[in-house]
């Protein structure tokens, strides 16, 4: 029997096609995005926002009942200390002490004074802290000289000489707050037949101490009680920050921890360290209207002030808290662990691109890193997004990054 061309030619297609429809519907394997177990850097740091905030900060107030002149200084203005006039009062007409008004100026005097004497020992418990951090340097500089003191031991003891030469700083800051409130005090003891200022004569409130204004809470004239706040003065080269964190992420945070500042306006980071994990907490209502606990970092610059010189009282920057760190760690992505029972677990990639379920035992972790203890190696390959098309034991056509 004869067969014909045209028969055979449509065997071909018919056989084509079948094959076409045989090679369409075998499984194929699923793509998948992997990565390699690295061995390298970590770093876990607890991120937040923050203020900054001039570290000392004076509210001056009118020391009597009075009518202030209009105040001219504006913030930024520079002012010197017992020397720049912040404020001119116009007392009303001085009245006649009796015994009770007598008595209570009296006491507000003794008062002022006794605060004087207290500014005066702390800054002398102040001075002899300072004398005794530079002895303690001293002698570690010795010590780590004949390499019998370590790095850390010799950079903490410089680093508390220079908390003890800012507490005299501020003693002595304080002192000049407590002599100037004690002059206000004795304004109260003057009568109109004392000789003092009548009701023609301006009253000076001066700076206590050296800064910049930084707010002038009162500027048109008008008539003020006493103690009225008038203006706020500090020193903008004093700057701390401050940032509300989570109490469960304030916990892990120690005085003395590292800190990176960031989005703060420069090109580059800024470094600083905790000095204070403020020991009660807040609640604060979150933007989605949850109430949130939290508990205030105090956070000071270590680079120069030239490097932060452009930041000012109330400007907001990032701050990440480093709470753990290692150089020489196994690491994998985040993405790629999930949970098997009560384990957590990834997709390793075997012998002929086959994907294994394997249980991994992870240290600390971060947004994009995880600390591999225990299930991985330096080299293994994993699936770095498992979906739910990868099974343990399956073929996948594995893509990396």
């Amino acid at each position: 029997m004869k067969i014909r061309p045209t028969r055979i030619l449509v065997w071909l297609v018919l056989a084509a096609v079948a094959a076409g429809f045989y090679v369409a519907f075998q499984p194929r394997p699923a793509e998948v995005e992997t990565a390699r177990v690295v061995n390298g850097p970590l770093q876990v740091t607890l991120d937040e926002e923050g203020q900054t905030r001039v570290r000392d900060r004076y509210v001056v107030s009118a020391p009597l009942a009075a009518r202030i002149l209009r105040i001219e200084l504006e913030s930024g203005d520079a002012v010197r200390a017992h020397s720049t006039v912040l404020a001119r009062l116009q007392p009303t007409q001085p009245q006649f002490l009796n015994t009770r008004s007598r008595a209570q100026a009296q006491a507000a005097v003794t008062s002022a004074e006794s605060a004087v004497r207290q500014a005066h020992v702390e800054r002398d418990r102040a001075t002899a802290e300072r004398v005794y951090a530079a002895s303690q340097l001293e002698r570690h500089e010795r010590l780590h000289e004949n390499g019998l003191l370590a790095d850390q031991r010799l950079d903490a003891s410089r680093q508390r000489l220079v908390e003890a030469n800012e507490a005299v700083r501020s003693a002595e800051a304080a002192i000049a707050v407590a002599e100037a409130e004690l002059e206000q005090s004795r304004t109260g003891l003057i009568e109109a037949s004392s000789g003092g200022p009548g009701a023609g004569d301006a009253v000076l409130v001066r700076s206590p101490v050296d800064g910049v204004v930084l707010r002038r809470l009162r500027e048109s004239e008008a008539t003020v009680p006493a103690g009225e706040p008038l203006i706020e003065i500090g020193d903008p080269n004093k700057l701390e920050i401050v940032s509300d964190m989570l109490s469960m992420d304030a916990v892990r945070i120690s005085e003395g921890d590292a800190v990176l500042i960031e989005q703060w306006g420069g090109d580059h980071s800024l470094h600083g360290t905790v000095r204070r994990v403020e020991p009660f907490g807040f609640t604060k209502i979150s933007a989605l209207g949850v109430e949130e606990q939290r508990v205030n970092v105090i956070v000071d610059f270590v680079d120069p002030e030239a490097a932060w010189e452009a930041l000012g009282d109330g400007y907001r920057v990032e701050i990440r808290v480093v709470v753990w760190q290692a150089e020489n760690v196994a690491k994998v992505p985040t993405s790629s662990l999930f949970r098997s029972r009560e384990a957590w677990a990834v997709y390793r990639l075997g012998d002929g691109n086959t994907a294994r379920l394997t249980e991994v035992r992870i240290g600390e972790r971060t947004a994009m890193e995880a600390q591999v203890l225990e299930g991985l190696s330096e080299g293994d390959r994993v699936i770095a997004y498992p979906s739910d098309q990868v099974q343990d034991g399956i073929e996948v056509l594995p893509r990396e990054p």
